[in-house]
C-alpha cells in the first residue's frame, strides 16, 4: 500500500510518427472499510494527521504517509463521551468484522480517508469518535477501524463504489441538514476575492502526484488568509476532500469553522455535503456546481463558488462572505 503511481508502456502517436516509451500512471486499487471490535489495551498517545503542525510540506501535504501493514492509530479518551481506550484490535477481529464500504481509491492517507468518509456520513464528528484504525495485516487494501463505545456506525453498503461517483449516503437535502452537527450558516467568516482567486494556483502547486501523472484530483483546506492547512490528492474527487476531511479530524480541528475547501473540478452535491458536515463555511471550485450542489448550499448555508478561474468567479449561495 502507498503507492501512488506506476509506470506503462504506451504508444505515443505524434505528428503522424508513432514511438513507443514509458507513461507514469495513476494508481487506482480497491479499498476496504472494516468495522472491527477493538480491545482495551495500555493507552497511548493520540498521533495526529498533521505530525509537522498545518504548514504544508516540501510533499505537497500535511500529515503522514499511509504507514506500514498493522499500524494502528489509538486514540486517547479525552471527552465526555465513554471510550474504550485501545492500542490495538482484538486478536482474528478481521474474521468478525463486518465490510461498511468498499471504495476505488489512490494509495496513500488511507486513515484520514477512512475517517473522513465517517465524518461526511455522519457517524463521527471528534477523533475520540474513533477507538482505533489499523491496516489489515493479512489482507491488502484493507482498512479495519474500531468506533468508540456509543458510536453508532454508518450503514453497511453492499455494493462497490467507484472513484468517480464517491461514497455518499445521504440522498436528499433534507437528510443531510438534519445530521449536520454544526451551523455552518452561522460562521461569520468573510474572505477576499483576491484570496479565492490565489487558491487553484496555491492547490495546484502542492499536486505533486499530478505532476507526474495528469490523473489526479486535488482538494484542500486553507485559512480566510489563504494559509494551506491541509492538501491530498486521489484519482477521486470525492475522495481527495474525504482524506482533507479526515486529516482535519485526526489532528482534532473539526468543526473546521473559518475555513475554505478549494477543490480541483467541479461542484457537486456530495462535496457540498462534505464540507458541510466537516463544519466548513465556504467551498471553492474551479468548474460548475450541479443544480442540487447549489440548493443544499443555501440551506445548509455554505457559500459556494463555482468558475474561480483567473480573477473571476460566480458566488452560487452566500455571496455576503466575500468582501
Amino acid at each position: 500500500m502507498g503507492v501512488v503511481t506506476d509506470r506503462r508502456r504506451v504508444v505515443r502517436v505524434r505528428e503522424g510518427v508513432r514511438a513507443e516509451r514509458p507513461d507514469t500512471l495513476a494508481v487506482e486499487e480497491p479499498l476496504m472499510v472494516r468495522l472491527v471490535a477493538a480491545v482495551a489495551r495500555s493507552r497511548a498517545p493520540v498521533v495526529p494527521a498533521g505530525a509537522a503542525g498545518r504548514r504544508a510540506g516540501a510533499a505537497g501535504a500535511v500529515g503522514r504517509p499511509a504507514g506500514a501493514a498493522g499500524a494502528v492509530l489509538p486514540v486517547v479518551p479525552v471527552g465526555p463521551r465513554p471510550v474504550v481506550p485501545v492500542g490495538g484490535m482484538a486478536p482474528g477481529s478481521g474474521a468478525d468484522a463486518e465490510t461498511l464500504t468498499v471504495t476505488m481509491r489512490t494509495p496513500g492517507h488511507d486513515f484520514d480517508l477512512v475517517a473522513g468518509w465517517l465524518v461526511s456520513e455522519g457517524a463521527v464528528a471528534a477523533r475520540e469518535d474513533i477507538a482505533a484504525m489499523r491496516l489489515c495485516p493479512d489482507e491488502d487494501n484493507t482498512v479495519e477501524v474500531a468506533l468508540a463505545r456509543g458510536v453508532e456506525p454508518p450503514r453497511p453498503r453492499a455494493f462497490a463504489t467507484t472513484s468517480a461517483c464517491g461514497v455518499c449516503g445521504s440522498d436528499t437535502v433534507v437528510e443531510v441538514l438534519a445530521g449536520l452537527r454544526w451551523p455552518v450558516a452561522d460562521d461569520s467568516v468573510t474572505v477576499r476575492p483576491e484570496v479565492i482567486a490565489d487558491l487553484p494556483g496555491l492547490l495546484r502547486e502542492r499536486q505533486r502526484a499530478f505532476d507526474r501523472t495528469g490523473g489526479l484530483h486535488a482538494a484542500g483546506l486553507f485559512t480566510a488568509d489563504g494559509e494551506p492547512l491541509y492538501v491530498r490528492e486521489d484519482v477521486g474527487r470525492h475522495n481527495a476532500v474525504d482524506k482533507v476531511v479526515g486529516a482535519a479530524l485526526r489532528d482534532g480541528a473539526l468543526p473546521a469553522a473559518g475555513t475554505v475547501l478549494q477543490v480541483s473540478g467541479r461542484a457537486s452535491f456530495e462535496l457540498v455535503q462534505k464540507a458541510a458536515r466537516a463544519g466548513i463555511p465556504v467551498l471553492s471550485a474551479i468548474s460548475a456546481p450541479s443544480t442540487l450542489a447549489v440548493d443544499l448550499a443555501e440551506e445548509a448555508g455554505v457559500t459556494l463558488l463555482g468558475f474561480v478561474r483567473g480573477d473571476s468567479m460566480n458566488a452560487y449561495t452566500r455571496a455576503d462572505r466575500l468582501r
